[in-house]
């Protein structure tokens, strides 16, 4: 804590007061106030789309420049991220009464913007410098511990901050081939004998293994090496207890809220077991506060929609509706549990309140889950155009719903990965899309359907212009370029001379985003309203982590 005292010492001599100009995408155009966001990397989905909706509220939203957030490469800075919060929040004003009494001084001090509304902040990015840096890193078990401790510090320092914190609980991925690379180098070949491993730790842990999964488990510890066994529970064991640290701030008040999510994960995982015991030890301290929740790239936005509706001193009331089949008892792909619970507990974290059919409500968030039980990725053969009995009816309560005046949402959870292409062509072909609130079917369900609930509460205080442009930003990238784009493109790889892959574009970066913009512009055209071709003609696809898996969808500037 020293430490930091003496660097925001040094920073006000520095920088003598407040400066954005090295905060990017500020509006300094007069705003409802500034609300100061800190992502856990750079990907769009996380950072400026998340940004960028709550800009259109009327919101300066003031956000770090790329080279201090984390990225597939670069593992971040937290204490470059530290400065810059420092400078881009601190200004010299009248001390509040509770400052005067703690510095001793009426005069001026320096302190919290008095325009800074809301402070959304990763945890991730605050402590190991990003989200994968957070599975990758080697810092020490002091060094996380200060880190911790800024909080703390910060705090103290801007009493009046409104803080509201995002932490994961670390992920499991099933596999080396759905860790994306980023994992340690031994998940590539062990991955699924280490998420196996852990899914047993975790049965047995709850409720005991039999006799064969005992031999299973003792087979796997032989087999896995012990070396990568080491690494791999020494370091979930260091974030387990940053969890820790940041529970108790939480429990002594120094946040408005702490959401712990739970990356990808599965009902028997590691990632399950230690949320069950963080949830315990959130019980322990009586730590109101916190909310442990799954998923974690949706949580930014969950947040700042929080932050926005406390400020505003409004409570959106939500319900939702599920197509056939498994519907919301769905447990769905990267989860660890039902998808109305999911939808349950994001409600919760936005600040909103669920209701079980209720009229009048802010927004129904129609929930498409595939009738089949199953949850395959948007790649699969079985996404195909042909337009499902499901579908029809699913549509058609939800066109009987908006033509009530009901405002209606949807997340796409049918397939993960992208959209359902059945569901996609019969809202195109029953001109329903921007009739819409909200559209999500992007990455993972937890992702989508906390992108829908969050766009969709807030787009009643929405121009309607830029209501539809968030719409059309969701379709570009979630329909046609996760669900049909993306999967021609790396289909067409071998075309391109300097043999760049999925996962790794290299030199062929720049040719990739040529073909994903040229393929873009003929299916918008085909399938979005002609009332949207001067927004369509001016859109560009990057791949800003150098792989096909994400993209940036944008109007060129």
């Amino acid at each position: 804590m020293k430490k930091l005292f003496v660097l925001f010492i040094c920073l006000i001599c520095l920088f003598g007061a407040t400066d954005t100009t090295d905060a990017k995408k500020v509006n300094n155009s007069t705003s409802k106030g500034k609300i100061v966001f800190i992502p856990h990397d750079n990907r769009p989905v996380s950072d400026e789309m998340a940004a960028d909706t709550i800009r259109k509220l009327g919101y300066e939203v003031i956000v770090p420049p790329d080279d201090l957030l984390g990225n597939k490469d670069n593992m971040g800075n937290p204490e470059n991220l530290w400065m810059w919060l420092e400078k881009n929040t601190t200004v010299k004003r009248s001390p509040s009464k509770l400052e005067q009494k703690r510095f001793h001084t009426g005069g001026k001090i320096w302190g919290l913007d008095p325009e800074i509304k809301a402070i959304v902040i990763s945890a991730d990015s605050m402590i190991y410098g990003s989200l994968v840096s957070s599975r990758k890193h080697d810092i020490t078990e002091r060094k996380l511990k200060e880190r911790v401790a800024n909080f703390a510090d910060y705090k103290y320092r801007h009493d009046d901050a409104k803080l509201y914190v995002f932490s994961s609980v670390m992920r499991t991925p099933t596999s080396g081939e759905n860790s994306g690379s980023q994992e340690p180098e031994y998940y590539k070949a062990y991955g699924y004998d280490i998420f196996r491993y852990t899914a047993l730790k975790d049965k047995a842990d709850a409720k005991g293994l039999t006799s064969r999964e005992k031999k299973e488990l003792e087979f796997l510890m032989e087999l896995i090496p012990s070396a990568y066994l080491r690494d791999w529970d020494n370091r979930r064991g260091k974030n387990y207890r940053v969890n820790e640290g940041l529970i108790d701030l939480a429990a002594k008040g120094k946040f408005e809220c702490l959401a712990l999510g739970r990356d990808d994960n599965a009902a028997w995982s590691q990632t399950h077991m230690e949320a069950r015991h963080l949830r315990d030890y959130t019980q322990k301290k009586s730590a109101e506060t916190v909310q442990n929740i799954a998923g974690i790239d949706e949580l930014g936005l969950l947040l700042l929609t929080r932050a926005v509706n406390a400020i505003e001193k409004k409570q959106p009331v939500v319900t939702a509706d599920y197509n056939w089949g498994s519907g919301k008892y769905l447990i769905p792909a990267y989860s660890d549990e039902p998808v109305d619970t999911t939808v349950r507990a994001q409600v919760q974290l936005l600040g909103g309140q669920y209701v079980d059919n209720g009229k009048n409500v802010d927004l129904l968030l129609m929930v498409n889950t595939n009738p089949t039980g199953a949850n395959l990725g948007a790649n699969w053969y079985s996404n195909n155009k042909k337009i499902r009995p499901d579908v029809k009816t699913f549509v058609s309560y939800m066109e009987r719903a908006i033509n009530r005046g009901e405002p209606v949402g949807v997340a796409d959870v049918s397939f993960v990965n992208g959209s359902d292409n059945s569901l996609m062509e019969e809202l195109r072909d029953k001109d329903m899309l921007y009739k819409l609130q909200s559209y999500s079917g992007w990455n993972t369900p937890t992702n989508s359907i906390g992108y829908a609930l969050a766009q969709g509460v807030l787009a009643k205080d929405m121009k309607k212009a830029d209501k539809d442009e968030l719409l059309t930003i969701r379709y570009l990238d979630d329909w046609l370029y996760q669900a049909n784009i993306r999967q021609m493109v790396s289909r067409q790889l071998s075309w391109f001379k300097e043999g760049g892959v999925y996962s790794e574009l290299g030199s062929d970066k720049a040719q990739v985003e040529l073909r994903a913009t040229s393929l873009m512009h003929t299916f918008a055209v085909d399938n979005l309203p002609a009332s949207k071709s001067d927004f369509i003609k001016k859109i560009r696809v990057s791949c800003p982590w150098n792989r096909l898996f994400e993209a940036k969808i944008s109007p060129e500037k």
